[in-house]
């Protein structure tokens, strides 16, 4: 082999490698940026309030004490554990509500504690509704009702 051919291989090996290791780069930073903890309301009250400083909340609504805001869009209200209703947290969204919100349904979360005021502010809000659909005989779903 020459030695021009030799340099050549060696400037395409430094390059794959710079290459690698930007896209390594991304990655890694890309990943820490965006970690988010997924939590049920008992597991956050159970953190140091320092790690929820962006979470993701999940549990049902409360019965009681749901402030709507008519002169602004948002809500405010008392979301509990699924399974240790004893387990509860406040939480203030603003933003549109969904249709679907209503006390007992399941919400998902997306925000962060303020440990001052005591609350989750909620950038986020997800209802899970009830599915609309059933199962057919091929597994597939499909409204109810539906002859297919």
């Amino acid at each position: 082999m020459s030695s021009t051919q030799k340099s050549q291989k060696w400037v395409y090996v430094v390059a794959l490698l710079l290459v690698g290791a930007g896209v390594g780069y991304l990655v890694l930073s890309g990943l820490s940026q965006n970690s988010v903890y997924f939590l049920n309301v008992s597991e956050a009250l159970a953190m140091p309030e320092d790690k929820l400083t962006q979470a993701r909340l999940f549990g049902s609504v409360c019965e009681q004490d749901i402030v709507r805001d008519p002169s602004a869009l948002g809500v405010a209200f008392t979301v509990q554990d699924k399974d240790n209703a004893d387990q509860t947290m406040r939480v203030e969204y603003r933003g549109a509500v969904p249709d679907t919100f209503k006390p007992g349904v399941e919400v998902i979360l997306e925000g962060r504690f303020n440990a001052q005021a005591r609350v989750f502010e909620a950038t986020t809000l997800l209802t899970k509704c009830p599915s609309k659909y059933e199962k057919n005989e091929q597994g597939q779903m499909r409204p109810p009702g539906y002859g297919g």
